[in-house]
């Protein structure tokens, strides 16, 4: 009798194991399932037409991003005039729309298995490709109480930690080792990347609030102070990125096993591709090419050019040790045929320091002493950020603009419509890349450090 009775209780111990495993797997399996920005759309969660006041959150968001937002239209950029004729070009074999090359980036493209009943790929880059597959965790994070960590335990991708939220960008704006814009793709029509997160963040517009509300026990942070974090440590993890692609790059670790060396997107594409004129008119010509040899083009060095400056400010060890690096890459990228042994190594060793820094620049308290500072810095070396070329003058312009709102706010300068109109004189100059000269912008950069004294 007592081992039949045993026996029966053993049976409910393990159909019980049993429908627990199930349910866990069943719910692992459902994490997995991308479910459409329409299930994000109800008034009473996001899709409300302007913030609601004492809200937790903006309530606006899918608003924001439908009517606003670029990242909505990505998937019809694929199906337009230029889309077709990119995909022609690179002999795709199907339309851009069709093309996995381009939904990599232009559209959310996960497995069939993945998509849920209400998913369409036409709806371009939307909430899912930067949050997360939402099935598991939809319903229990609009419920009353639920913690941050416990979506993000379900399969929220963390966006509110800055370092996770430039990752998640620049796996679209920068690349991996599956989706990326190489130099076959500019040649046939894709614009070259470029990336900075303040600023492509306001442009978005962001949809979330800032600053978020501090956790407890934390003070909360100004909110002038928030742009100049997401710039110093969206710089650090644009840096790390570029030189974890540049290694995988001279490994030949491309997904395709394409192996092509040097990969001309990593050079600076306006030492080739400028406005010709007399020669006796050629800023280039007349600087000369250090470093290199005559028509060699330059390594691009724009994600370096600008942040060593604020590296050396608050992290002078690392930023010594990662200086050396990222010569040695400069170096070696600045010659007709590159060594991919000396690249790899090089670009490897300046991963880990450029996160190092990273995570400092996360955590550092920002002030407006910082702020000027940086500013300073950048405008006083005119010459060097100027001679890195068009894409190194453009995030010198990026920065200046982002440091100087958060400045400004704080400080409040006499001559802020001033100094405004001088950096927006030096966005003008580079709306034609092509024709960008070097010896004026040096010079437009020089009356900005005069301005802020």
């Amino acid at each position: 009798m007592r081992q039949a009775s045993n026996s029966i209780m053993l049976r409910v111990i393990f159909c019980a194991w049993f429908m627990a495993l199930t349910a866990l797997l069943s719910a692992q399996n459902e994490s997995v399932k991308y479910i459409g920005p329409g299930s994000c759309a109800a008034t009473s969660c996001h899709g409300s037409v302007k913030p609601i006041a004492g809200s937790r959150i903006l309530q606006n968001e899918y608003s924001t991003w439908i009517i606003k937002d670029k990242h909505s239209r990505a998937y019809q950029v694929l199906t337009g005039e230029i889309g077709e004729r990119v995909a022609r070009i690179l002999k795709l074999g199907a339309k851009a729309e069709e093309a996995p090359r381009c939904l990599a980036c232009h559209a959310l493209n996960p497995a069939p298995g993945q998509r849920g009943r209400r998913f369409e790929i036409s709806e371009g880059v939307s909430c899912e490709n930067c949050h997360g597959p939402a099935s598991a965790w939809l319903g229990p994070h609009t419920t009353k109480s639920w913690p941050h960590q416990k979506s993000v335990a379900l399969g929220m991708h963390d966006t509110r930690d800055v370092i996770h939220r430039t990752e998640k960008c620049l796996e679209c704006h920068l690349g991996t080792k599956n989706k990326f814009v190489d130099h076959e793709m500019i040649a046939a029509g894709h614009p070259d990347l470029y990336f900075e997160l303040e600023s492509f963040s306001a442009v978005m517009p962001r949809h979330w609030k800032t600053p978020r509300e501090s956790e407890p026990g934390k003070p909360a942070e100004d909110a002038a102070w928030v742009g100049m974090r997401e710039w110093s440590a969206g710089q650090a993890v644009q840096l790390r990125a570029a030189m974890e692609r540049l290694t995988w790059r001279a490994k030949g670790e491309r997904f395709d096993k394409q192996d092509v060396w040097p990969e001309y997107s990593e050079l600076s594409c306006f030492a080739c591709h400028h406005a010709l004129g007399p020669a006796k008119d050629s800023w280039r010509q007349e600087h000369g090419y250090a470093g290199r040899r005559p028509g060699d083009p330059p390594w691009n060095s724009s994600r370096y050019a600008v942040f060593r400056l604020l590296a050396k400010q608050i992290d002078s060890a690392n930023a010594q040790e990662l200086d050396r690096q990222v010569l040695a890459v400069s170096d070696q990228m600045s010659k007709l045929n590159p060594d991919r042994n000396a690249v790899a190594l090089a670009a490897s060793a300046a991963v880990p320091l450029a996160q190092r820094i990273a995570e400092r620049l996360l955590t550092m308290q920002y002030h407006q002493a910082v702020a000027l500072r940086m500013l300073e810095r950048i405008s006083d070396d005119a010459e060097n950020i100027a001679l890195a070329d068009e894409r190194a003058a453009e995030q010198a312009v990026l920065a200046l603009d982002a440091l100087y709102i958060a400045y400004s706010k704080d400080a409040k300068p006499g001559n802020a419509a001033e100094v405004r109109a001088a950096i927006n004189e030096l966005f003008g100059q580079l709306e034609n890349p092509s024709a960008y000269n070097a010896d004026q912008f040096a010079s437009s950069l020089r009356r900005v450090h005069t301005l802020l004294h």
